[in-house]
């Protein structure tokens, strides 16, 4: 089976953060972008930035820069909705997505998403938290295109919990160990990050 493109979701509003272009953010002399797209890139047929305002702030990536397809924000689902509708512009059936403040999202993400894919064609990543209680990551998923008209109708009913509507599909679950850290670590606020710089 062909490789599925992938789009990061970097259209968040990094209030936690700060302010700013979280995905600019450096970690360890390297912004956040940069690694999530290392890790990524062997393992997709192509990747694209999910994000909203100046598209330019991106140029020297060189990839293509998708903006939500909703007014305000409405957060990783719309992202995801674009996401869709730009691997479905390439002919893929289906588009991982993965957010751009888990820099640390496993090198086989993609690989394992695909085997654990559910009946309705959705995957999302989990990983115990440390009472051994499995947690979800929907951020970071597979989503068949086909799926476009039911998430657009979703978000225009004003759904805007990406795990909410994963659930919906009784999802398949790619289960990721979380030690010696978790790979889905989310940084949300300047201790996180100099957190994630102790674990690089």
């Amino acid at each position: 089976m062909k490789r599925p493109p992938a789009v990061i979701l970097a259209g968040g509003l990094s209030t936690r953060m700060g302010g700013g272009n979280k995905a600019l953010r450096m970690l360890a002399g390297e912004t956040l972008l940069t690694r999530v797209i290392q890790r990524l890139r062997p393992q997709c047929a192509a990747l694209a930035i999910n994000a909203n305002g100046d598209a330019e702030q991106f140029d020297t990536y060189d990839l293509p820069v998708i903006a939500d397809g909703f007014s305000g924000f409405a957060g990783p689902l719309a992202g995801v909705l674009a996401g869709m509708e730009w691997a479905a512009s390439l002919g893929a059936d289906a588009v991982v997505s993965c957010s751009v403040d888990t820099p640390f999202v496993p090198e086989d993400l993609v690989h394992r998403l695909r085997e654990a894919t559910g009946r309705t064609g959705i995957a999302i990543a989990a990983s115990p938290d440390d009472s051994g209680r499995l947690r979800d990551h929907p951020t970071c998923g597979l989503w068949p295109v086909a799926l476009q008209p039911d998430l657009r109708d979703a978000l225009e009913s004003g759904l805007h919990r990406i795990g909410q509507f994963a659930a919906s599909y009784n999802p398949g679950r790619a289960v990721f160990d979380s030690r010696p850290r978790d790979p889905f670590m989310n940084l949300n606020t300047p201790e996180d990050l100099a957190q994630a710089a102790r674990l690089v």
